[in-house]
């Protein structure tokens, strides 16, 4: 299932569940659960019909239920499900441009590698009282003097 896009469901219009379904292309069942998780119905006579402002309204409620903003000092942990402090307080900061760059610390918890984009100016204000390590991108292959050659040169001479 990719990601669902709830303006698929028209504000002014009432949908079965079959109808629904097929409009956001999940399977009927799973509007049934969503029924069972709180989305509001027009009546509790069948055909069971909701309105697509309704279920907009819900999405979007449920949505924002969902999401775990990082606090300074915190990075998302796709392992934890949660914003986590790095291990040890130590960030590494890579930088892919002037401006910007990528964050890597460890998980505190579960030891997997948390990622994060970040602009060096705002560094401090977002990782305050971390030890953050500053280092360049490595250089590109165009950037370098003597590119590497693709190919064994013992072989060739």
């Amino acid at each position: 299932m990719g990601r669902i896009n709830p303006r698929r469901a028209k504000l002014h219009r009432s949908y079965d569940v079959r109808e629904l379904a097929e409009r956001l292309e999940v399977h009927k069942h799973t509007v049934r659960n969503w029924i069972k998780e709180g989305l509001p119905v027009v009546d509790g006579a069948k055909p069971t019909l909701i309105y697509g402002s309704d279920f907009q309204a819900w999405w979007s409620k449920r949505t924002k239920a969902r999401k775990r903003p990082c606090q300074p000092g915190q990075m998302y942990c796709f392992k934890c499900r949660e914003p986590k402090v790095p291990a040890l307080g130590m960030v590494e900061y890579v930088a892919t441009n002037a401006a910007t760059g990528n964050l890597k610390a460890i998980c505190e918890a579960c030891e997997t590698m948390m990622h994060q984009r970040a602009r060096l100016a705002n560094l401090a204000a977002r990782m305050p009282g971390l030890d953050v390590q500053i280092t360049q991108a490595p250089s590109r292959i165009v950037e370098r003097t003597h590119p590497s050659p693709n190919y064994d040169q013992t072989k060739g001479a």
